[in-house]
């Protein structure tokens, strides 16, 4: 935990906080003293993180799909109707399928895309600045991907076009709210090998005509420090972009890649 962080008092949100790298930014607010409200489609899955962070009346569950606005946004009301307010949005559910070259990428593939990484956080943020705003403090955090500053990868468009329009995103939410209190970052993480990677990596992998663990070689090769990217790295910086010494970061795309795109 960073030194002198302390977010007694604040409100957190975390989209697809059951697992992977919400999992750890929930946890790492958590014990800086927040109240945090996890999403997620597994409601097994939602249960089981909250027993096992042993926060009973710190930490709750909402299920739901952020592929959906209408769950989207009870989410983010229910976050407020249980603790009074919002202060963190974590943005950080999203990923994609059906992967394919473009010539051959499917509609449903780019529509489920653009919905899991794109409208969610939109959805998500829109409902959240409004109560952010009352009281000119805040902080969005979008998970982004160290996809959304290059375009190297075959067969994955949809997940780079639409992580790139993220980053987009987060330079227009800062520019907005900037004085407001409220600062909006992304944070680019490397390759992690989460639930969401082991689910969809496969199906990518093979895609791209190799194995799964040819996949995560060429992700660790293609980083200065020779392995993937863990979920502490990730959390540990979004607990610093919550903290007061983080007020004077906004509209920044900050990489935990690993020194993948130098």
């Amino acid at each position: 935990m960073q030194a002198g962080t302390n977010l007694e008092g604040k409100v957190v949100a975390v989209t697809g906080g059951s697992r992977g790298i919400g999992r750890g930014i929930a946890e790492y607010l958590l014990k800086a003293g927040a109240s945090v409200c996890i999403s997620g489609r597994n409601q097994k899955k939602g249960e089981q993180t909250i027993e096992e962070l042993g926060a009973l009346g710190k930490i709750i569950f909402v299920k739901g799909d952020v592929r959906n606005q209408i769950d989207v946004e009870n989410f983010i009301s229910t976050t407020i109707e249980s603790y009074g307010q919002i202060d963190i949005l974590v943005n950080n559910a999203g990923g994609s399928d059906g992967f394919a070259p473009v010539s051959e990428l499917t509609d449903e593939a780019w529509e489920n895309a653009a919905a899991w990484i794109l409208h969610s956080a939109f959805w998500a943020t829109r409902a959240a600045l409004k109560d952010m705003q009352k009281r000119n403090w805040g902080r969005v955090i979008n998970i982004s991907s160290v996809e959304g500053r290059q375009a190297n990868k075959e067969n994955v468009a949809h997940y780079i076009t639409f992580k790139h329009a993220m980053n987009g995103f987060t330079k227009a939410v800062a520019f907005e709210n900037g004085s407001k209190g409220i600062t909006c970052n992304a944070i680019s993480p490397g390759a992690v090998e989460t639930d969401l990677m082991l689910e969809q990596g496969p199906a990518a992998a093979e895609s791209m005509g190799i194995t799964y663990d040819e996949f995560k070689k060429n992700y660790a090769q293609d980083a200065a420090i020779k392995r993937l990217n863990t979920t502490d790295e990730i959390a540990g910086l979004a607990l610093f972009l919550c903290s007061n010494q983080g007020s004077g970061i906004t509209g920044a795309i900050l990489l935990v890649d690993g020194g993948t795109a130098l």
